[in-house]
């Protein structure tokens, strides 16, 4: 199958349950642990350590309704904004958020979290902070001028986006019109943490394959410098699993800094 002739992800939809099943539950036969899980919580809890990174607002531009990489980011900010570009990940989010009966279950990315940290006595607590800090969980639209329109967000201090420009992005200029448009979000001098992986060409939830923007580390930091960012860390990590689920070679993680 063409890639043109997938599924996009905020057009289409997908299962957003069988999507956080497939890559980012703790069942046997969920081989992205490493990459998934272990990697991002790494990656932020080594980034926010260092003490640089804090504010008071920080919005989270995410693929999925995901949870775990907001872990570290609420001991720096006393605001998280989430924004999801369709309904289905706005419900599984705030089902978690407000501790309702049938919400995804993120424990074991809580576990291991807390055990970077070295506070696993801290395991209630943690999860805890994130819902009292990420109380607005916001429907967005990448092709709207205010993508939150009518509501206009305050200037963040910081970004997290994880895999969102993957699976949205038709094309990589696509790729660096939406990366202009985060740009606009932030403060000067804040910062843009990216996830992201390379070299792929799609990704499958259920019976649906969808698409995903094909590019390599070269790709993402000319367009990082060309939309004015500095980048401060990126951590290349190969793909060792398994799977016909997706075809990425490498995943990637970029601290950047927006040019005051």
């Amino acid at each position: 199958m063409a890639s043109s002739t997938h599924k996009l992800y905020h057009v289409h939809g997908c299962d957003s349950r069988q999507a956080l099943e497939d890559y980012f539950s703790d069942k046997a036969e969920m081989v992205f642990a490493e990459d998934s899980l272990i990697f991002p919580i790494e990656q932020l809890t080594r980034t926010f350590a260092g003490g640089h990174i804090k504010g008071d607002v920080l919005v989270d531009l995410s693929v999925g309704p995901l949870v775990h990489h907001l872990y570290a980011a609420c001991e720096f900010f006393k605001h998280i904004i989430v924004l999801k570009v369709n309904d289905r990940c706005i419900l599984e989010m705030k089902r978690w958020l407000d501790s309702r009966t049938g919400a995804f279950d993120w424990g074991h990315a809580t576990k291991l979290h807390v055990e970077m940290e070295g506070k696993s006595d801290r395991l209630e607590d943690k999860e805890g902070k994130v819902r009292e800090a990420a109380q607005h969980v916001v429907k967005c639209d990448l092709e709207k001028e205010n993508m939150t329109a009518p509501i206009v967000l305050p200037p963040a201090d910081c970004i997290i986006s994880y895999a969102l420009l993957d699976v949205t992005c038709k094309d990589q200029d696509d790729f660096i019109r939406y990366l202009r448009k985060f740009s606009g979000l932030l403060k000067p001098g804040g910062h843009l943490l990216l996830f992201g992986a390379l070299d792929v060409t799609y990704y499958t939830v259920g019976r649906d394959r969808l698409h995903a923007l094909t590019y390599d580390e070269d790709f993402v930091r000319k367009a990082l410098a060309g939309e004015g960012f500095v980048i401060d860390d990126c951590k290349i990590k190969k793909r060792m699993n398994v799977s016909h689920h997706t075809d990425y070679k490498a995943l990637i993680f970029i601290a950047a800094r927006k040019e005051e």
